[in-house]
């Protein structure tokens, strides 16, 4: 008779695009959001957590840009008798539950309603390289007011919350368009056909990869790619180019001088004369705030979620230079995105609600953090107290509370204490600042020794043999004076 098969043990491992966090990446994490959520706090919105489920009905469109309708996210539907449940779905980002929050609770809600939410969101794409399905936004949003200073702050607050994480001015830039800019732009070729001025908005997202010249012989007859393929073009003659190319290349050397350049550029277009004065008037409120242009810039390149915002877009961009895969330089890239968006409300209660919010890429921004060695320094672990006698377990844990009471971080050593060397060695690997010995001997005579782990360790780098001999990181102490030197040493 055949032995039945063992089933096979599960691997150890993450799914496919998760990972896991450890202490200090979960400390770090931590300590940036608390640093972001001041700063929130300090512009006068509110915290909210919602659920980190919704039902499909309530997301609606997944992925903004992405035309992909029951994909992209990760989704079940609850089972009942007649297989008719609803479906559910893990959040895809924070701005979709906060529609069906204020849709709900609108009635009870200050107008407008500032909000700030931070938490992780799940994506069902293919994973890649620094490309998880799991990941952490940090947004801040402000719906119920239709006026663009509700934008000029939202970017005011983006420069400080960056600078008080600890990016300072010089290495990140702000950016800003306006989607009704871009609307006269298309109104400005006589481009009616919607599959064309798809394509045109594809070809202008293309801008920064093919330059000017590129860009013109997309919106034209095509060109060649690196590859000697032939991309076919969007067909528009050399006359209706020309307001793109000018859009486009509208950036002067000072906001006044992009916004003349727009105006140009849009022609008699009454939504893109619109969103030239939008962005006037951001401008003007910036200034009035001692929001330079080293911090934030009127800049026609930003063109995000097309099919998704209505008004002023604005893009955050750290600007200083790191090393590709390859070890080539370039710039590090976005770390935060958001804009106007006033039809996402409307899906729940029909009518237009105006508003406008940015996201964080928070693991994108702590991966910075680390490149330029921002990041808080990693926090020293838990004060071990060493075990010399396992009947003395009561003694111990008194040390422990004794030290916990005083507010420091404390922890009995609860392994086998049959070796003492594995119980600093445990030591060393908690990244404990202190260690407290008591072994017989010394509870008789009522004292303790204390060693200052990490005193003992730049002693051991550099010592000789008599001067680790005669090294002071290990001294006895009396017990009643526990806490008083333990305190001592942290502070040192």
């Amino acid at each position: 008779m055949a032995k039945p098969k063992k089933s096979p043990r599960p691997k150890a491992e993450p799914p496919k695009g998760f990972r896991d966090y450890f202490g200090t990446e979960v400390s770090e994490r931590k300590a940036m959001l608390d640093q972001i959520a001041a700063v929130y706090h300090l512009y006068g919105f509110e915290a909210l957590e919602s659920s980190a489920v919704e039902t499909v009905e309530a997301l609606g469109k997944f992925l903004p840009d992405v035309d992909r309708p029951n994909e992209g996210v990760f989704a079940w539907q609850e089972a009942d008798e007649n297989d008719k449940g609803d479906w559910m779905a893990l959040r895809y980002d924070l701005t979709a539950p906060l529609a069906r929050v204020y849709a709900q609770h609108r009635n009870d809600l200050p107008m407008p309603y500032r909000r700030f939410a931070m938490g992780p969101v799940w994506r069902n794409e293919k994973p890649g390289p620094g490309r998880f399905r799991q990941f952490y936004q940090c947004d801040a949003d402000t719906v119920g007011a239709p006026s663009v200073a509700a934008d000029a702050e939202i970017c005011a607050m983006l420069s400080d919350t960056l600078e008080a994480v600890g990016i300072p001015r010089g290495d990140y830039l702000i950016r800003i368009n306006n989607r009704k800019v871009l609307n006269g732009v298309l109104e400005a070729t006589g481009v009616t056909d919607d599959a064309q001025q798809a394509d045109v908005l594809r070809t202008i997202d293309k801008f920064d990869k093919v330059g000017e010249a590129g860009v013109r012989e997309l919106l034209g007859k095509g060109r060649l790619d690196a590859s000697g393929a032939y991309i076919d073009g969007v067909g528009l003659t050399d006359a209706q180019a020309e307001p793109v190319l000018a859009f486009l290349t509208s950036k002067g050397a000072t906001s006044a001088d992009t916004l003349a350049n727009l105006r140009a550029a849009i022609g008699d277009s009454a939504v893109g004369t619109e969103g030239v004065e939008e962005l006037q008037t951001i401008a003007t409120l910036l200034e009035a705030q001692g929001y330079a242009a080293d911090r934030i810039v009127i800049d026609p390149s930003v063109v995000r979620g097309l099919g998704y915002y209505t008004g002023p877009v604005y893009e955050a961009e750290l600007t200083f230079e790191i090393k590709d895969e390859k070890g080539r330089p370039r710039q590090f890239g976005s770390v935060a995105g958001g804009g106007r968006y006033n039809g996402l409300v409307q899906r729940f209660t029909g009518q237009e609600v105006p508003a406008t919010g940015v996201s964080i890429g928070v693991d994108r921004l702590l991966a910075a953090l680390r490149m330029k060695g921002r990041t808080a320094a990693t926090p020293p672990g838990p004060v071990v107290v060493t075990v010399m006698d396992k009947a003395r377990m009561s003694d111990y844990q008194q040390m422990v509370s004794e030290l916990r009471a005083a507010g420091i971080r404390a922890e009995v050593y609860l392994g086998n204490p049959k070796n003492f060397g594995n119980q600093l060695k445990y030591a060393d690997k908690r990244l404990s600042p202190v260690a407290i010995i008591q072994g017989s001997d010394e509870a008789e005579r009522g004292v303790v020794q204390i060693k200052d782990l990490i005193l003992g360790a730049k002693i051991a780098q550099s010592a000789s043999l008599e001067e680790w001999k005669a090294q002071p990181a290990q001294r006895e102490i009396s017990r009643d004076d526990l806490v008083e030197e333990v305190r001592k040493c942290l502070e040192q």
